[in-house]
């Protein structure tokens, strides 16, 4: 057995604060609680931040690896781009396809989640608004029936996660529902719903807001939409995309004074770019071109999902949008893993949990990544 760790001298994020010249005490793939063993191994990360592994709810592929349409080894290839980069718990999202392709698609991605790679499936299409589709198939595209909702969770075997539903179409509402009897977040994006159509979703069940502000109607001063619904309502935990494209700072600062930093995700969107380079890239049957890290549609121009990866999103959050480094923690680990049902496991640092942690220096790069007590990036601090 790995002898005990004990990583000592850090600024420690713990969900009571932050502690300086803190220590976390690592044993086997857990964190221990104090006291440490005599012969244990002490990292000396003096001048350094210890925060919770990353946890994205909402993540399309990585590394030139897609996860709606590659094998598991390249599967396997974007979730470990990912966690080079201190994303420790992934949620494997897929784009817009024919219903039994994804039924399919879920079907590999279940095997990955029970294996542990990843920590479920998320469904973004095909029940999405035309009007709002994004990088999304609209030959595709279909009203969200509850059968065929059914269809794609079953066929995910209990690991579905989430689902991106337009709520205003035909089914919308009752395909809500099926999903919270299910387990399963049901959530609202690349919608054209009016304010009043996103309060009644969110009566039915709906509890994410997928990337807000991005494939959605503006938040108007007579027709405010669902921004406004979704914002106000203490229930929603809505994502954001941080990464300078998306969303101007005064959108994410708005959604925090509005939300509350205990009800925001931070998520990459990441498609295959991420952490691979500029190029042409294939999302679902669409072509993307990314120029400068920016991924859009080759046809239209619309955006295509993001190159980011949640280590750029933590160090622009507090050295651009001045967040505090809690706040940024909560975004980041802690709210999403309540969200997936697995914040006794990860998402923050407390004994019993897994050892999933990032090292960040005091500039707020990353230098280290741990998951379950094994470092995917090592420090190799002096």
């Amino acid at each position: 057995m790995a002898p005990t760790k004990v990583l000592a001298g850090a600024r420690v994020v713990l969900p009571t604060g932050i502690v300086d010249g803190g220590r976390v005490i690592v044993e086997g793939t857990r964190i221990a609680a104090a006291p440490a063993p005599a012969d244990a191994q002490v990292v000396d990360v003096t001048g350094h931040w210890l925060v919770p592994g990353f946890v994205d709810l909402h993540n399309h592929g990585g590394g030139g690896a897609s996860f709606t349409s590659g094998t598991v080894d390249e599967v396997l290839r974007g979730v470990h781009t990912h966690r080079l980069h201190g994303t420790t718990t992934l949620v494997a999202s897929t784009v817009t396809g024919d219903l039994d392709f994804l039924a399919r698609r879920a079907g590999l991605l279940a095997e990955l989640a029970e294996q542990g790679e990843i920590a479920g499936i998320h469904f973004e299409g095909p029940f999405i608004s035309p009007c709002r589709k994004g990088a999304h198939s609209a030959r595709l595209l279909r009203d969200p029936d509850p059968a065929e909702v059914r269809k794609l969770i079953d066929a995910a075997r209990g690991r579905a996660k989430m689902v991106t539903l337009a709520t205003e179409l035909p089914g919308g509402l009752d395909s809500v529902r099926l999903l919270a009897e299910h387990g399963v977040i049901a959530a609202i994006g690349h919608t054209d719903a009016t304010y009043e159509e996103t309060v009644q979703a969110i009566e039915a069940g709906a509890t994410v807001a997928t990337h807000l502000f991005n494939a959605m109607p503006a938040l108007g001063h007579r027709a405010p939409g669902p921004v406004a619904a979704l914002l106000e309502d203490e229930r929603v935990t809505v994502e954001l995309i941080n990464d300078g494209t998306h969303l101007h700072p005064a959108s994410l600062q708005l959604a925090f004074h509005h939300a509350g930093a205990g009800r925001v995700a931070f998520v990459t969107d990441a498609m295959d770019a991420a952490g691979f380079g500029d190029g042409r890239y294939m999302l679902g049957p669409l072509e993307v071109e990314v120029v400068d890290g920016v991924a859009r549609l080759v046809e239209g121009g619309s955006i295509a999902g993001s190159t980011l990866t949640l280590d750029r999103a933590f160090k622009r959050a507090v050295t651009v949008d001045g967040l505090p480094v809690e706040d940024a923690v909560a975004a980041l680990s802690a709210n999403p893993a309540r969200l997936l049902g697995l914040a006794d496991r990860v998402g923050s640092l407390e004994p019993g949990k897994d050892a999933d942690l990032v090292v960040l220096d005091s500039a707020f790069d990353l230098k280290g990544v741990m998951r379950r007590g094994e470092w995917v990036v090592d420090p190799q601090l002096p």
